[in-house]
């Protein structure tokens, strides 16, 4: 028998939600929130709105692939970023995703496009790493919570370091990464990045409250 590949190109509609604050007057900072595997747009958003000072944009990105869970109640509609098969094109379109939001929103004359940050939970955590390790330009800063970084950091040829500003955090009780994964994924990044930092949580597999009061801090920094 003879498995045969055949290629089609196919139209993905990618969708995000956007919130601006009320008179802007200026360019403002940009944050690109991107859930994990199994949430939505809308969660990230509302995760955003609580972390951006008042003066940011936030563009809230989904996944294209749905997954259905089911519930109590019947069952729920998440996304995920990935799939079994040709992750790389996956990356590829998350890389795409982002470009094209900044491009959208550079060219409306919303945003700075020497302030734009992204935060991610989860799986989108290494997505995010991918993005700013290939495009170390575009970025002012990155956020990564409960997630890991890309496995062929140490490999891939493409990847060159970025001086955007980073800050991973994880916790202590996490249900799908280890404590000795977090300390290699965080002793790999501090030594790669020049303007690193971490911190350890008590929490499990979760954006706590106490997360969210350090990651404003951290957004608020001049």
């Amino acid at each position: 028998m003879q498995q045969i590949d055949l290629t089609q190109k196919a139209e993905i509609n990618l969708y995000y939600d956007l919130w601006v604050p009320d008179e802007l007057a200026d360019a403002a900072p940009l944050l690109i929130a991107v859930h994990g595997y199994g949430a939505h747009k809308r969660y990230m958003l509302r995760e955003a709105r609580l972390v951006a000072p008042d003066n940011f944009v936030i563009a809230s990105i989904q996944a294209p692939h749905p997954h259905f869970r089911s519930t109590p109640d019947g069952y729920r509609v998440g996304y995920g970023w990935l799939s079994d098969q040709k992750s790389e094109e996956y990356v590829r379109l998350h890389h795409k995703f982002v470009l094209d939001v900044i491009a959208k929103l550079a060219s409306d004359g919303q945003i700075d496009e020497h302030r734009i940050y992204i935060y991610g939970f989860s799986q989108a955590c290494a997505l995010d790493f991918r993005f700013a390790f290939t495009y170390p330009e575009v970025l002012a800063g990155v956020i990564g919570v409960c997630g890991g970084i890309p496995g062929d950091l140490e490999t891939n040829e493409i990847y060159r370091p970025f001086a955007a500003k980073t800050f991973y955090l994880y916790g202590d009780d996490d249900e799908f990464y280890t404590q000795e994964q977090f300390a290699g994924f965080n002793r790999k990044l501090s030594e790669t990045l020049p303007n690193y930092r971490s911190k350890h949580y008590a929490a499990k597999h979760e954006i706590t409250q106490e997360m969210r009061d350090d990651i404003k801090k951290f957004l608020a920094e001049k």
